[in-house]
Formats: structure tokens, sequence, C-alpha cells
């Protein structure tokens, strides 16, 4: 069993270095002045400077995180419903579908999905932008928002619901006062997650977004494309720390709705 431990950390060690080391190496290099990935000269700051200078930068920054923050609120919110829809489903056969048919979502390609978005923004004459955008990253964030709720509803015990209303609650109060409740550490991490998704997704946003409208992912894809810079390296390690950040919050957050139910039932 030691051995299994012991082989098991060191397995994990390696996959987290894997994935972890090119990162590291990415910011450690967008502090050089020497303005290139071969030789570390000297610790600067000009190009986190650059992306703050850069007023068109800062624009798609903003495009990014209003896209990511409705997208997440909009999905959690249509995601929770689709959740309790499934779960309370009469016929079991038809719940084993539509959950099916969410699990398709979340596994299809992304070009699949991008494309599809753009042949029906086409098709019903929408011009690409923020709208399509938008619309395209509500759609593929509530297969995941519903995929993180369905546990927490499956964990709850029937009988809570049936004594709030035994007690003479409403269906809306049973909902409020104690699906919600029990479910939120679910709602949490779907919305982060969503967010997450929203403000890294390049492939959909590639194919739904039009001449005068762009997220960071795709502009750092076309930056890219015109040569590698130190300033991708900057934003790139700034978007890594705010990544880090939604997680830690996240933890921070589902940690403190823990410790308020265990109060509750103590």
């Amino acid at each position: 069993m030691k051995k299994i431990n012991k082989g098991a950390k060191i397995y994990l060690a390696f996959v987290f270095i894997i994935l972890y080391a090119p990162i590291f190496y990415l910011i450690y290099y967008s502090f050089n002045s020497g303005g290139t990935m071969t030789n570390f000269e000297s610790f600067t700051l000009e190009h986190y400077q650059a992306v703050f200078e850069d007023k068109r930068l800062i624009m798609i920054l903003f495009n990014t995180i209003i896209i990511a923050l409705l997208s997440a609120l909009v999905a959690t919110t249509i995601g929770v419903l689709g959740a309790l829809a499934i779960t309370f489903m009469r016929k079991p056969a038809m719940r084993r579908a539509i959950l099916s048919l969410n699990n398709i979502l979340i596994v299809s390609p992304d070009v699949i999905i991008g494309a599809s978005f753009l042949i029906l923004f086409t098709m019903i004459g929408m011009k690409l932008g923020f709208m399509s955008v938008l619309l395209a990253h509500i759609a593929f964030s509530i297969p995941i928002v519903v995929i993180m709720v369905l546990p927490k509803l499956q964990e709850m015990n029937p009988s809570l619901i049936d004594a709030a209303i035994d007690l003479g609650a409403t269906k809306r109060e049973v909902l409020t006062r104690v699906i919600i409740p029990f479910i939120k550490p679910g709602i949490f991490a779907g919305f982060f997650l969503a967010l997450t998704y929203s403000l890294d997704d390049f492939a959909v946003t590639f194919f739904v977004t039009g001449n005068g409208f762009s997220t960071l992912s795709v502009e750092i894809y076309s930056m890219a494309r015109t040569g590698i810079t130190l300033t991708i390296n900057a934003l790139s390690g700034l978007i890594f720390v705010v990544t880090v950040l939604l997680v830690v919050g996240y933890y921070a957050i589902n940690r403190k709705t823990k410790a308020a139910v265990l109060g509750v039932k103590k």
C-alpha cells in the first residue's frame, strides 16, 4: 500500500510539472528586458506596462470580462432550472434522454459547436459581434452548470421537501428556502466553472466574433500569428493569475457555505 501511495504521488508530481512548467516558464520570461525567450538579461515590468497602456487591449479585456460575467449569470440561472427539471421528471426514460443530450453538448468538439453557431447566426441574419458571442457562451455553459448542480440535487433527501410542504410551504418557498440553500455549493461551482470556460474559450468565440469585436483568447491568437512578443507572455501571466484567484475565491466561498450548513445542522 505504501508503494502504491508513493507511486501515485510521484505520478501526480510528474503530471503537475508537465502542466505547470510551461506556464511558469512563460511568466518567468515576461519579466525579461531582453525581449526574447532565449536569454534572460534583467528584470523589468515594461511588458506589463505595455499591456496596461494599450487602450485597445484594455477594451478587449473589458469585453471579455463582461461576456464571461453575463454568460455565467444567465447560464447558471438556466442551468439550475434545467437541473431541477431533470431531477423532478416523472418519466425515467425522458430524464435519461435529456441528460444524455446535455452530456453530448459537453463532449462535442468546440469547432463543431462554433461552426454550428456561425451557420445559425448567418441563417437568421444576426450580425456577428457582442450578442453572438454572448449567446454562444451562454449555450455552451448551460450543460456545464447542469452537470455541477445535479449531484447536489441527487444528494438532497426528498423528505426535506415533503416536510416543508407538510408545514404549509408554497412551491416558491420550497425552492427558495429548502432547495436553493442546499444546492448552493453546486450553483457556485457551476457559476465559476462557466466563468472560467468563457474567459479562456477560443474555438467557439473565433467562429462567432465579427469585425470590431474581439476577446482576449482571439486577440492573443492574432498577436501570436504576427510574431511572439513578451507582451503576450505578460498578458498570459495576468490571465493565469486571475484564473487562480477565481479558483481560490470559489473554494473560499464553498468552505464558508459548508461551514454555515454544518452550523445550522448543529
